[in-house]
């Protein structure tokens, strides 16, 4: 209970969800502010930083099969390495559920930036479909 508020307060880990749920859940790399996750949060996303749940350090792999166990969209800057992680998982026939790529046209002391560049994304019309890859824009 958040006694401040006098109710429940809700976790920043979320149940794993299916590559097909309608909603979209993000997770944050670790290259990125954590303060975007929580801005986001207040945009209404549902969107955790590998930060605010002692995820730090583990490897790109080690985070993206994080992401997919989860049912997340992974954000990150570090394009080669996942675009790589991408084509390796295809070619065996694995899926993840999309990784966006945070453009340096964003910059990370501009945690809003980023969140307000994420909610756009996310209330574009249609769902990207499963094993995407993308970049957010200004």
């Amino acid at each position: 209970m958040d006694s401040r508020a006098g109710r429940k307060r809700a976790p920043l880990r979320a149940t794993p969800g299916p590559l097909t749920s309608p909603l979209m859940r993000f997770l944050l790399d670790e290259d990125l502010n954590p303060a975007v996750a929580g801005i986001g949060r207040s945009l209404g996303l549902d969107v955790v930083s590998v930060h605010e749940i002692d995820r730090r350090g583990f490897t790109d792999e080690e985070q993206l099969r994080f992401a997919i166990a989860e049912g997340r969209i992974l954000v990150t800057r570090n394009r080669d390495d996942f675009i790589r992680l991408t084509f390796s998982l295809f070619q065996s026939g694995e899926m993840h559920r999309g990784i966006l790529i945070v453009p340096y046209s964003l910059p990370n002391h501009q945690p809003a930036r980023i969140a307000h560049a994420l909610k756009r994304w996310a209330g574009r019309a249609g769902d990207p479909g499963k094993h995407f890859l993308d970049f957010l824009t200004r």
